[in-house]
Protein backbone atom coordinates (compact mmCIF):
# COMPACT_ATOMS: atom_id res chain seq x y z
CA UNK A 1 0.00 0.00 0.00
CA UNK A 2 1.30 3.38 -0.81
CA UNK A 3 1.14 6.26 1.31
CA UNK A 4 0.56 10.14 -0.73
CA UNK A 5 1.85 13.03 1.20
CA UNK A 6 0.13 16.17 0.46
CA UNK A 7 1.58 19.52 1.71
CA UNK A 8 -0.11 22.30 3.47
CA UNK A 9 -1.56 24.82 0.63
CA UNK A 10 0.01 28.42 1.49
CA UNK A 11 -2.35 31.31 2.46
CA UNK A 12 -1.66 34.68 2.12
CA UNK A 13 1.59 35.78 4.68
CA UNK A 14 -0.18 38.24 7.15
CA UNK A 15 0.69 38.76 11.01
CA UNK A 16 -0.31 35.91 12.86
CA UNK A 17 -0.29 32.93 10.38
CA UNK A 18 1.49 30.05 10.94
CA UNK A 19 2.80 27.41 8.38
CA UNK A 20 3.53 23.88 9.61
CA UNK A 21 3.32 22.87 13.43
CA UNK A 22 2.42 25.99 15.43
CA UNK A 23 4.91 27.52 17.42
CA UNK A 24 5.54 30.64 19.36
CA UNK A 25 7.79 33.70 19.00
CA UNK A 26 9.27 32.85 22.86
CA UNK A 27 13.56 32.49 22.91
CA UNK A 28 13.99 33.13 20.12
CA UNK A 29 17.53 34.32 18.55
CA UNK A 30 18.07 36.11 15.27
CA UNK A 31 19.56 34.28 12.97
CA UNK A 32 22.59 36.71 12.11
CA UNK A 33 23.30 34.86 15.54
CA UNK A 34 22.81 31.34 14.39
CA UNK A 35 26.19 30.69 13.46
CA UNK A 36 27.97 32.01 16.59
CA UNK A 37 24.92 30.34 18.60
CA UNK A 38 26.07 26.89 16.92
CA UNK A 39 29.59 27.20 17.78
CA UNK A 40 31.50 23.41 17.24
CA UNK A 41 28.40 21.91 17.24
CA UNK A 42 26.80 20.31 13.44
CA UNK A 43 23.22 20.50 14.79
CA UNK A 44 21.45 22.30 16.73
CA UNK A 45 17.86 22.56 17.72
CA UNK A 46 16.36 26.69 18.22
CA UNK A 47 14.01 28.78 17.30
CA UNK A 48 15.28 32.03 15.28
CA UNK A 49 13.56 34.72 13.63
CA UNK A 50 14.63 36.60 10.19
CA UNK A 51 13.14 38.64 7.51
CA UNK A 52 12.36 36.57 4.60
CA UNK A 53 14.33 37.67 1.33
CA UNK A 54 13.45 34.75 -1.68
CA UNK A 55 11.34 31.79 -1.78
CA UNK A 56 11.06 28.80 -4.08
CA UNK A 57 8.80 30.63 -7.09
CA UNK A 58 7.64 27.32 -8.35
CA UNK A 59 6.30 26.01 -5.15
CA UNK A 60 7.10 28.11 -2.27
CA UNK A 61 9.17 24.69 -0.91
CA UNK A 62 12.40 26.68 0.60
CA UNK A 63 12.81 30.33 1.80
CA UNK A 64 16.27 32.27 2.67
CA UNK A 65 16.60 34.42 5.47
CA UNK A 66 18.59 37.87 5.62
CA UNK A 67 21.88 36.99 7.99
CA UNK A 68 22.18 41.10 7.89
CA UNK A 69 25.94 40.97 6.21
CA UNK A 70 25.44 40.28 3.31
CA UNK A 71 24.81 36.17 3.48
CA UNK A 72 21.58 34.33 3.67
CA UNK A 73 20.47 31.37 5.23
CA UNK A 74 18.97 28.50 3.65
CA UNK A 75 15.13 27.51 5.06
CA UNK A 76 13.82 24.09 3.89
CA UNK A 77 10.55 22.80 5.35
CA UNK A 78 10.05 19.28 7.75
CA UNK A 79 9.40 16.30 5.52
CA UNK A 80 8.07 18.88 2.88
CA UNK A 81 4.91 18.99 4.75
CA UNK A 82 4.45 22.59 3.75
CA UNK A 83 5.13 25.69 1.67
CA UNK A 84 5.46 29.39 1.36
CA UNK A 85 3.42 31.88 -0.06
CA UNK A 86 5.18 34.31 -2.76
CA UNK A 87 3.98 37.04 -0.77
CA UNK A 88 6.32 36.35 2.56
CA UNK A 89 9.06 37.91 1.03
CA UNK A 90 9.99 40.71 2.95
CA UNK A 91 7.94 39.62 6.60
CA UNK A 92 9.89 38.77 9.63
CA UNK A 93 9.10 35.49 10.74
CA UNK A 94 9.71 33.03 13.46
CA UNK A 95 10.70 29.88 13.10
CA UNK A 96 10.94 26.19 14.86
CA UNK A 97 13.48 23.59 13.82
CA UNK A 98 17.12 22.65 13.55
CA UNK A 99 20.08 24.26 11.97
CA UNK A 100 22.49 21.89 10.39
CA UNK A 101 26.56 22.48 9.28
CA UNK A 102 26.21 21.26 5.32
CA UNK A 103 28.18 21.49 2.10
CA UNK A 104 25.94 22.32 -0.58
CA UNK A 105 27.12 21.18 -4.10
CA UNK A 106 27.25 23.23 -7.18
CA UNK A 107 24.41 21.49 -8.59
CA UNK A 108 22.22 22.20 -5.64
CA UNK A 109 22.92 25.68 -5.21
CA UNK A 110 22.24 26.11 -9.14
CA UNK A 111 18.81 24.37 -8.76
CA UNK A 112 18.10 26.93 -6.13
CA UNK A 113 19.00 29.80 -8.26
CA UNK A 114 16.74 28.62 -10.85
CA UNK A 115 13.93 27.82 -8.74
CA UNK A 116 13.96 31.37 -7.35
CA UNK A 117 14.30 32.52 -11.16
CA UNK A 118 17.69 34.11 -11.20
CA UNK A 119 19.17 34.55 -14.96
CA UNK A 120 21.75 32.03 -16.61
CA UNK A 121 24.42 34.43 -16.12
CA UNK A 122 23.65 34.44 -12.17
CA UNK A 123 23.58 30.76 -12.23
CA UNK A 124 26.80 30.35 -14.27
CA UNK A 125 29.03 31.92 -11.54
CA UNK A 126 28.47 29.01 -9.22
CA UNK A 127 31.50 26.88 -9.28
CA UNK A 128 32.33 25.99 -6.29
CA UNK A 129 30.91 23.57 -3.15
CA UNK A 130 29.78 25.95 -0.56
CA UNK A 131 29.93 25.54 3.11
CA UNK A 132 27.16 26.64 5.22
CA UNK A 133 24.12 26.42 7.55
CA UNK A 134 20.57 25.42 6.88
CA UNK A 135 17.85 25.39 8.63
CA UNK A 136 14.98 23.02 8.88
CA UNK A 137 12.28 24.12 10.29
CA UNK A 138 8.98 22.39 11.21
CA UNK A 139 6.95 25.26 11.92
CA UNK A 140 7.24 29.07 10.69
CA UNK A 141 5.11 31.94 12.12
CA UNK A 142 4.67 35.12 9.76
CA UNK A 143 5.11 37.79 13.12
Amino acid sequence: MAFTAFAQEPTSAAKGITYGEKINAKNLIPVSQLSTKMGNSEILNTKISGTVTDVCTAKGCWMKLDNGDGTKTMVTFKDYAFFMPKDIIGKKVALDGVSKKVITSVDEQKHYLEDAGKSKEEIAKITQPKNEIKYEAKGVLVL
